[in-house]
């Protein structure tokens, strides 16, 4: 065992009866494995001999030369090396298949099919297989074929339109934010289809297009359109009619964002403020008012907040019972002490970066939480505890699978 997963946790969660295999790369079905993995499920990662999963030198800060992203989003996995190129090492996927539940698979439509592991080959294998395919546009309708990239699921979804300053470009947001959202769509699709099969006895596909999960996000959008004529356009920090809810300025030059746009809330902003009278203003009475007059009472109430420091404002509307927050970045998140308290960022060991902190298992079971276990396994640190002690494939054949590049 190598430094990565030296002195790991035993795997503890409610899926820790649930073999995962998972196929593909970058960020749409690793982060479904990471959510699985989380949670207790043994998730195998096969991944290229010698090359391994781009993410392993994606995200790369100096001093270390080294993804600082993989640790994260391949935490609790094994990795197995594995040419799925060969017949060997799609062999190997059958024999898999035969003892596990899920199969997670990013590829664009077709490949598996290419590699004789379609849904309809593997599941005479093994029924009860839930078969996981995450791609840009899914796996049927005229652009199943496309590649499709996260950055393409977000414009097509509507996301990127609506993201960013009305006098700017579409923007887009700053993290992955189709992929991660089309992955935690194929989770949720996953477990579904485990519960399904409590009843069924039987497996199926699940097909999460990146494009359908920023779509599923996208609230009102397209009905708005559609009964009302009505298109949501680039609002910045606010959303139009939805007021007060924005970042305002403070004394000593700092933001706050202020977020009181339900009646009694405003009650209580304008308490806060000084100003009780604002709440029985025609202008300001009702969530509708306070929409129809969002600038001006955005301007009113920074007038106001510019006259106090961060800290005594933030007092003030936690004492009038008005929700506010810094907008945090992750020196702030590191030094919270609501953060500590809920052990929202955990520390691990990295054998290259030493101690290492990143994001704890988000949400929270009572009974049966999840952990992380240890950050991103080494490439192949687990070949041979899978293909020997699972699989049974013996020390010689190993070998020869590794002068030849299956393994």
């Amino acid at each position: 065992m190598s430094a990565s997963s030296e002195g790991a946790r035993p795997r503890q969660g409610p899926l820790t009866d649930i073999r995962v295999i998972e196929m593909g790369q970058l960020l749409a079905g690793p982060f479904c494995g990471q959510l699985l993995a989380d949670f207790g499920a043994e998730v195998i990662k096969c991944e290229q001999p010698g090359v391994g999963d781009p993410m392993r030198v994606w995200g790369r800060e100096k001093p270390y030369g080294k993804s600082l992203w993989w640790p994260v989003v391949a935490r609790n996995k094994k990795s197995l090396s594995l040419n799925l190129r060969t017949g060997e090492g799609q062999q190997v996927v059958r024999d898999l298949v035969a003892q596990s539940d899920i199969l997670i698979e990013n590829f664009r439509p077709g490949t598996m099919e290419r590699w004789n592991l379609s849904y309809e080959e593997l599941s005479k294998i093994n029924p009860k297989l839930v078969m996981v395919r995450v791609t840009g546009f899914g796996q049927t309708g005229p652009y199943a074929k496309r590649a499709g990239y996260g950055a393409i699921g977000e414009a097509m979804g509507g996301l990127r339109y609506v993201v960013g300053d009305p006098s700017t470009p579409p923007s887009r947001m700053g993290i992955s934010i189709g992929d991660e959202l089309a992955a935690t769509y194929a989770c949720l699709g996953a477990l579904m289809a485990l519960h399904a099969r409590e009843r069924t006895g039987r497996g199926q596909v699940v097909d999460s297009a990146i494009y359908e999960a920023v779509l599923a996000m996208m609230e009102s959008m397209v009905s708005e359109y559609d009964v009302a004529g009505y298109r949501r356009e680039r609002t910045g920090p606010i959303l139009p009619n939805v007021s007060p809810s924005n970042v305002f300025d403070t004394a000593d030059g700092k933001l706050l964002l202020i977020a009181a746009n339900q009646d009694t809330v405003f009650r209580r902003l304008a308490a806060a403020m000084g100003r009780p009278e604002l709440a029985e203003d025609p202008r300001y009475a009702t969530h509708a008012a306070r929409g129809e007059n969002q600038a001006e009472l955005d301007a009113l109430i920074n007038d106001w907040t510019k006259t106090v420091a961060l800290a005594p404002l933030e007092a003030l509307l936690e004492e009038h019972g008005v929700p506010c927050g810094l907008i945090y970045t992750a020196p702030d998140m590191l030094e919270d002490p609501h953060f500590k308290a809920r052990e929202a960022i955990v520390e691990l060991t990295h054998p290259d970066f030493g101690p290492m902190k990143m994001q704890n298992v988000a949400p929270r079971l009572s009974d049966t939480p999840g952990a992380v276990r240890h950050v991103g396994p080494a490439l192949g640190e687990h070949t041979d505890e899978v293909l020997g002690g699972l699989l049974g494939i013996d020390e010689d054949t190993r070998a020869d699978w590794r002068d030849r590049g299956i393994i």
